[in-house]
């Protein structure tokens, strides 16, 4: 193999695709990037068994043939050569090594055997579609804070994707949840998808996805098994496997009757609920929203720490209620609100309370409130 590829073009592409790779492995060769030069392209591969990035770099290619080296040693040697450089590329067969070299900069890396590499093996695809690669963004960044982190319940380690397509207005719909708040957001349907199952996406997928979309194609390309999924962008490609597990029916978990409405700023509320839980306790960060006639009183009691209380003016004429959260909840909801306004729908302190994005119909978040 011995190819010539412009820095930027192969910086770029090993960000990608070396972001997979863990850092300790006890497979030496899951700690390398596959390189395949043919044509005019150098494609590099990456992959940790679950999931596999592919994507593909134009490059002159003066030899034909594929290596296999370090993927965090190689991107890090590219990062530090000067912007502009033209990187050459060469396994020498003598010594078993990749020379890489731009200008008087010279390396040797050791390789592994290219027919080591292990690959994902590809699925017969049954469903395919395309999408905005804006609305597959929106649909994993608004809901990716919800997703559990405890291992024992593997099946909430990632976001849910499904297609309704016999909804009033079909859709194809993202959900998460940790058992203590969940997040739904809603697409239009693309052609092709109401054939999708419901699959879930394992979190490692969901967070390489929000890096690879960062300046991706205006379509992604997007291939359904019942095992694995994969994701095109035009010059490259991320397959993984599927969490095989069934995720709960949340939409039993979502009131339908909450009879009390508040209308809160959103920058107003966020930053009072910062400020009072500074003195919260650090394993439940609990915070005690007090409503009465357009009034919400914020409060923490921490006996170790001591006590907080702010007041805002707010749009609210239910009946009387005090109801905790945890602070860091309701936070990570804000953020995810695009309005000026957020609409918390609540019936009493311990059932599940509604928010809503008054902007964006098409996203709806739970809370379950804490005992306070």
């Amino acid at each position: 193999m011995k190819v010539t590829i412009e820095r930027s073009a192969l910086s770029k592409a090993l960000g990608h695709v070396q972001s997979v790779v863990e850092r300790r492995n006890t497979i030496p060769i899951l700690s390398n990037v596959l390189m395949q030069a043919r044509g005019g392209s150098l494609t590099l591969t990456a992959t940790d068994l679950d999931i596999e990035i592919l994507e593909e770099a134009p490059a002159d290619v003066a030899s034909e043939g594929a290596a296999t080296a370090s993927a965090l040693m190689l991107y890090e040697i590219v990062r530090r050569l000067p912007e502009g450089s033209q990187i050459r590329l060469e396994l020498l067969p003598e010594d078993g090594r990749l020379q890489v070299s731009a200008g008087r900069s010279q390396f040797a890396l050791q390789v592994l055997p290219d027919e080591d590499f292990p690959s994902l093996a590809s699925d017969d695809f049954d469903v395919r579609f395309s999408m905005p690669s804006e609305d597959l963004r929106r649909l994993l960044d608004k809901t990716r804070f919800a997703m559990s982190q405890e291992e024992t319940r593997y099946y909430l380690n990632g976001v849910y994707l499904h297609a309704l397509p016999d909804a009033d207005k079909p859709v194809l719909r993202a959900a998460s949840t940790d058992g203590h708040r969940l997040a739904r957001l809603d697409a239009a349907l693309p052609d092709g998808a109401a054939a999708m199952p419901g699959v879930i996406v394992p979190r490692k997928a969901v967070a390489e996805l929000g890096r690879l979309l960062d300046g991706a194609a205006e379509n992604v390309d997007i291939a359904v098994s019942t095992a694995k999924i994969r994701f095109g962008f035009g010059a490259g490609f991320l397959t993984s496997k599927l969490i095989d597990g069934t995720f709960p029916d949340y939409e039993r978990v979502i009131p339908k009757g909450n009879p009390n409405s508040l209308r809160v700023e959103k920058k107003e509320f966020s930053q009072a609920v910062d400020r009072v839980s500074t003195v919260s306790a650090d394993r439940t960060r609990s915070v005690k929203l007090a409503l009465e006639a357009d009034r919400l009183r914020l409060a923490v009691n921490n006996p170790e720490a001591g006590s907080a209380l702010e007041e805002l003016s707010v749009d609210y004429d239910g009946d009387p209620i005090e109801i905790g959260f945890n602070a860091r909840y309701l936070l990570d909801v804000s953020q995810q609100i695009d309005g000026e306004t957020a609409t918390f729908r609540l019936a009493d302190p311990s059932s599940p309370t509604v928010i809503v994005d008054e902007e964006d119909e098409r996203a709806l978040y739970v809370l379950m409130p804490l005992r306070v």
